[in-house]
C-alpha cells in the first residue's frame, strides 16, 4: 500500500519511528500539532522495538521485559492524531526544512516549521581480517532476524566483541533455543580500571542488575573467553573458521557464522547533511551532533533526539523524544504545553535514564586494533578498499576522507559511508599525527539513500526549474 502525505506542510515532521520518534510524533500531536512521522521499515519500532506489532515470537520472556515496553508507545502513537507513514525514505533535509521522501518508488516533497531527527543507532565498524566473508553478520543484523522472523543460529556459532547488545543477543538466542559455541569479549582489560570512578552510578542504575542478571544467564550455557587481543575470520570465499588470541595464546577454532558487535554509534548522515554541526565525541568514539538541552541543532528547527543525539539507551531516548516535542510545542503553539509534562520532570526522567551510561561508555570503549585496522584488512566494503589502500592516498597527498573519495571512491558505494566512515577518519587521523576533529568526515549531500534515476526523472517540475537547464 503506498501512501502520499494527506497534505503538504506539516507543523511537525519526525523522521524515525524508534523509541525517539514514537515518543516525539505522539508527544507534538497531543499538543494539537499537526504531525507526520516517516520511517523507512515495514512497521514502527525502529531497531530497539524491531517488529513489535508483528514479531512471531509471543513468549514475553524470550524477548525481555525491555522490549515489550515498546507495544505502550505504538499504542500511544496510534491512538494519537499523528499521521504514520512507513516504508517512507527521506533522501533530503534542507535548512529550509523542505523534506523529500520516496514512498512506493515515487518522491513527495513536504514542508515543516520544526523537524525532529529520530534516525537512531548504527553499529559500530568492526573491520577484522575477513569480516566480508559470507557467514560474518553484525549483531544487529542477527537480532532483526530473530526479532521479525524468530530465526536463530543453528550452526556452529561464534559472537564477538562487547557492549550490552552483544549480551542480549545471546540471552535472547539461547532463550529461542539457538546454538552459541564461544563468546569472544574483546572489551580492554584497562577499561575495567578507567570505569570505576563511574562505578556507583551504575551500581545504582537500572543497567546494573539487568545486564548482570544477562550475563550470568549466559556465562551458565556458553564458555566465554575475555581478554581477547586479536581476532581474524577466514575462509575459502565462505566462513571456516575464526582464529583468536587471549592471554596471550592463539586459538583458531572451526565455525560456521560468526556475529561481530562493538557498541553502536549515532546514524548522522541525514543531519550531516541538512548542515547540521557535528563534532567528534572522544569517549564514545564517533560524531555527535551539537545540540542544546532541548534537542536543537545548529539549523534552526532541526531537533536532533534518541541515539541520533548521542548514544544513550531506549529510556533516554523516549525522554528525549518527549523533550524535542515540547520544545516545538512551545515554540509553535505555546498553549498546547500545558498538556505535556513539564521540563522539570522530563529532565529529571533523563537524568534517570542517563545514569550509569559514563560506566558503560568507558567500560566498553572500542581496542584501538579493532577499529583501525592495517594491512588488506578492508575497510570500504562498497568499493573494495583496504587499509593499505587509504594509508597509500595518505602518503601521495589523501589529507581527508573527502580527498580521499578521489584516490579511492571510499564511501562513494550504496552505503554512502555508513560503514567505512569511522574507521576512514581514525585511520587516517593515526596516519597524519592528528585528531579525528581535525580529520574530519565525508561531505554528505542529498539523496542520503539511493534511488532510482526514474524517481529523480519524475519529480514534479516547475516552468523555472525547465528553464534554468534548457538553453533558449
Amino acid at each position: 500500500m503506498t501512501m502520499a502525505p494527506k497534505r503538504d506542510a506539516y507543523d511537525v515532521v519526525v523522521i524515525g519511528a524508534g523509541p525517539a520518534g514514537l515518543a516525539a510524533a505522539a508527544t507534538s500531536a497531543e499538543a494539537g500539532l499537526s504531525t507526520l512521522l516517516l520511517d523507512e521499515n515495514i512497521g514502527p519500532g525502529g531497531q530497539v522495538f524491531r517488529a513489535i506489532s508483528s514479531t512471531p515470537v509471543t513468549d514475553h520472556s524470550q524477548l525481555g521485559v525491555d522490549y515489550w515496553a515498546g507495544a505502550d508507545l505504538v499504542e500511544a502513537l496510534h491512538a494519537s492524531t499523528a499521521e504514520v507513514i512507513h516504508r517512507a525514505t527521506v533522501w533530503s533535509l534542507d535548512r529550509n526544512l523542505d523534506i523529500a521522501v520516496s514512498i512506493g518508488g515515487a518522491s513527495a516533497f513536504v514542508k515543516a516549521k520544526r523537524v525532529i531527527l529520530a534516525t537512531g543507532a548504527l553499529e559500530r565498524p568492526f573491520p577484522i581480517p575477513g569480516w566480508t566473508l559470507p557467514g560474518v553478520m553484525t549483531a544487529g543484523a542477527a537480532q532483526t532476524m530473530l526479532k521479525s522472523s524468530a530465526l536463530v543460529p543453528d550452526g556452529r556459532t561464534v559472537i564477538a566483541g562487547q557492549g550490552p547488545l552483544l549480551w542480549l543477543l545471546a540471552a535472547q538466542i539461547l532463550r529461542l533455543g539457538g546454538r552459541i559455541d564461544r563468546i569472544l569479549d574483546t572489551t580492554e582489560r584497562g577499561n575495567y580500571f578507567a570505569a570505576l570512578p563511574h562505578a556507583f552510578a551504575f551500581l545504582t542504575s537500572p543497567y546494573f542488575t539487568k545486564g548482570l542478571s544477562m550475563m550470568r544467564e549466559v556465562r551458565a550455557k556458553v564458555q566465554v573467553v575475555s581478554g581477547v587481543t586479536e581476532l581474524a575470520a577466514a575462509g575459502n570465499g565462505q566462513l571456516a573458521s575464526v582464529s583468536y588470541v587471549a592471554g596471550g595464546k592463539r586459538e583458531t577454532i572451526p565455525v560456521d557464522l560468526l556475529l561481530l558487535h562493538q557498541g553502536v554509534v549515532p546514524n548522522v548522515n541525514l543531519a550531516m547533511a541538512a548542515g547540521i554541526e557535528h563534532r567528534w565525541d572522544d569517549l564514545q568514539l564517533c560524531w555527535s551532533p551539537v545540540l542544546d538541552a532541548s534537542g536543537d541543532s545548529s539549523v534552526a528547527g532541526i531537533a536532533v533526539a534518541g541515539d541520533g543525539a548521542g548514544i544513550g539507551g531506549a529510556n533516554a531516548a523516549v525522554v528525549r523524544g518527549r523533550i524535542a516535542a515540547r520544545a516545538a510545542v512551545e515554540a509553535l503553539a505555546p498553549a498546547g504545553a500545558a498538556k505535556l509534562a513539564p521540563t522539570t520532570t522530563l529532565r529529571s526522567e533523563l537524568a534517570k535514564a542517563e545514569r550509569g551510561r559514563a560506566f558503560l561508555d568507558t567500560l566498553f570503549r572500542p581496542a584501538p586494533q579493532f577499529r583501525i585496522p592495517s594491512g588488506d584488512t578492508i575497510v570500504c566494503r562498497c568499493e573494495e578498499v583496504t587499509a593499505k589502500d587509504v594509508l597509500d592516498s595518505v602518503v601521495i597527498g589523501a589529507t581527508g576522507p573527502n580527498q580521499l573519495k578521489a584516490y579511492r571512491r571510499t564511501g562513494m558505494g550504496p552505503c554512502q559511508g555508513r560503514l567505512c566512515g569511522l574507521t576512514v577518519t581514525e585511520l587516517m587521523a593515526q596516519a597524519r599525527g592528528k585528531t579525528p576533529q581535525e580529520i574530519g568526515y565525508y561531505r554528505l549531500r542529498a539523496p542520503v539513500k539511493p534511488i532510482t534515476l526514474a524517481e529523480l526523472a519524475a519529480v514534479p517540475k516547475t516552468e523555472e526549474d525547465v528553464k534554468a537547464v534548457v538553453r533558449g
